[in-house]
């Protein structure tokens, strides 16, 4: 579902990401981890055809991001923590506008909205105007709008920042529900103890660099630590071999 071959990405001198490789495969929650300033944005913006790399590639769903941009689009749906809803309209209109967009018809629109509503636990947001939503009511109809056309890999970029913990738990029990033969959710976090709960394996970056990928349980054995988030430093500060 996503597979990224030596990619780089630099701005001038300074390199963003440095001869990146993996792969996430179809059914699973696949972690994307690292500090601020790591490079998990800039992968993702690239996987999002939003930038271009300096070298390497990404497919998406088999679609290469460069030379097939606008089919990867209609392949993914992406949620990141800076995303706004225009305030005047109702969660329901703004759900039934991006339908449109997929060429979505009306019976098809109105079961994907209940069914997301089921889900998501989106209640009153449906008839709200989302000027009035607090910070959760927001991040759901954000998420919903994502997803709107059952999209073949989700990104989720520090999805639940903000959030209070009622729709923190919506959101990762959602993600969790996710897994499915033909889909991905690609979860990027610096909370680890988020990750560890809803993560098959997790890829960790650091200054541009792929430091780690395994399952959880793989990287807390060959660590030595008992979470995620101890066995993260571990990595970084150098007390283990990369193992990628």
């Amino acid at each position: 579902m996503l597979d990224i071959q030596h990619l780089s990405k630099s701005y001038g001198s300074f390199q963003a990401l440095r001869d990146v490789t993996f792969s996430a495969r179809d059914g699973e929650v696949f972690g994307l981890l690292g500090p601020n300033g790591a490079g998990k944005t800039t992968l993702l913006r690239i996987l999002a055809t939003l930038l271009s790399p300096t070298s390497g590639s990404v497919t998406v769903a088999g679609l290469d991001t460069q030379r097939d941009a606008e089919a990867v689009r209609r392949q993914i749906g992406v949620v990141n923590g800076g995303m706004g809803l225009p305030a005047r309209l109702t969660g329901r209109e703004v759900l039934r506008s991006f339908a449109a967009l997929y060429d979505m018809g009306r019976a098809q629109t109105e079961a994907r909205i209940a069914e997301l509503d089921d889900r998501l636990e989106l209640g009153r947001t449906l008839d709200t105007r989302a000027g009035e939503y607090s910070t959760g009511m927001k991040q759901k109809v954000i998420i919903a709008r994502a997803v709107i056309q059952d999209p073949a890999v989700l990104v989720l970029d520090e999805a639940a920042s903000g959030l209070d913990i009622f729709a923190r738990r919506t959101l990762l029990d959602f993600v969790a529900q996710t897994r499915a033969p033909g889909r991905l959710t690609l979860y990027s976090t610096h909370v680890m103890s988020e990750a560890e709960e809803v993560c098959d394996r997790v890829a960790i970056l650091h200054q541009g660099e792929l430091v780690a990928l395994d399952t959880i349980p793989a990287i807390l054995e060959r660590t030595g630590e008992r979470n995620l988030e101890r066995a993260f430093f571990t990595l970084l500060k150098g007390g283990e071999p990369r193992a990628v």
